[in-house]
């Protein structure tokens, strides 16, 4: 019996880079230059919290129009665990760097969400928000 390695029926760089594509298409805010998505434009610019806090950017959640704090932190933190455990294939399917910037992208809304040492905004849609006051 063989020992070689059987090849695979999937193109996971394939798989990588359209993984990191549907993280961008959800992307809310001014998108960056290197936007991948040429049918999505700038969305959601006025989302503001109570005081004014900005709360632009970060993914919708669900394809609709609202963005949910906790399953984004869930997906940033499995998308950077994926990143830690199989950087190698990010290397070889060419996607570190769209990954990196994805990760960012959940990561910079989520520290915007959290605007005081006890208040963080959970749920953001079309420029209303629900906020946990810790007071």
């Amino acid at each position: 019996a063989s020992t070689a390695a059987q090849p695979t029926l999937y193109d996971y760089s394939d798989v990588l880079y359209k993984s990191i594509l549907f993280y961008e298409a959800q992307r809310s805010g001014v998108l960056p230059p290197t936007n991948r998505i040429p049918y999505r434009g700038d969305s959601a610019l006025d989302d503001k919290g109570l005081n004014g806090e900005d709360l632009t950017g970060g993914w919708y959640d669900a394809g609709d129009h609202i963005k949910s704090t906790y399953p984004m932190a869930f997906s940033v933190a499995m998308l950077a665990w994926g990143y830690l455990e199989f950087k190698d294939a990010y290397e070889e399917a060419g996607e570190i760097q769209n990954m990196l910037d994805c990760i960012r992208w959940g990561t910079d809304f989520l520290l915007k969400a959290h605007t005081a040492p006890n208040e963080l905004y959970v749920q953001v849609w079309f420029g209303s928000y629900t906020a946990i006051n810790g007071h």
